[in-house]
This record gives structure tokens, C-alpha cells and sequence, in this order.
């Protein structure tokens, strides 16, 4: 099966947000994540973002290397 990378900017447009650089960069500086709450649980998703997240992980999809670095950006 082929599986296609999937960039930063890809990923914010899958969720249905801005994704130019610009504005992924400030949603990075105006959200975060603390201690052990998961990307999915994040109050600042919708349900449905929040049921794509999960799934991309729990279905090892191929976005779910996406929404990892995703994660680990909003550790930052």
C-alpha cells in the first residue's frame, strides 16, 4: 500500500484551519500542551478534529507521522 507524506500545512487544512506557515505558527504560539494531555483531548479542537487525531494514531493512518510532530510542537 502506498502512503503519501503529508506535511504540516496539510494537516491544518485536513482540520479545517488556516495553513499557510504564518498562521500555523501562530496557532502554535497560542496553544499548547501540558503534562500528559493528548493532542486528541486538547480543548481546542472540535469533535471532529479531535476523532481525526485519534483515529490518524489509533489507525496508524498515514498522517499520523504529521500528528506526531504535531504533538511535539505544541510541547514546546
Amino acid at each position: 500500500m502506498q502512503t503519501g507524506h503529508h506535511t504540516l500545512n496539510d494537516l491544518f487544512a485536513q482540520l479545517g484551519l488556516s495553513s499557510d506557515d504564518n498562521a500555523i505558527e501562530d496557532f502554535l504560539a497560542r496553544h499548547h500542551l501540558v503534562g500528559e494531555e493528548t493532542l486528541a483531548r486538547a480543548q481546542f479542537w472540535s469533535e471532529s478534529q479531535r476523532k481525526f487525531l485519534r483515529d490518524a494514531i489509533l489507525e496508524d493512518s498515514d498522517w499520523c507521522e504529521v500528528v506526531d510532530e504535531l504533538d511535539a510542537l505544541l510541547r514546546h
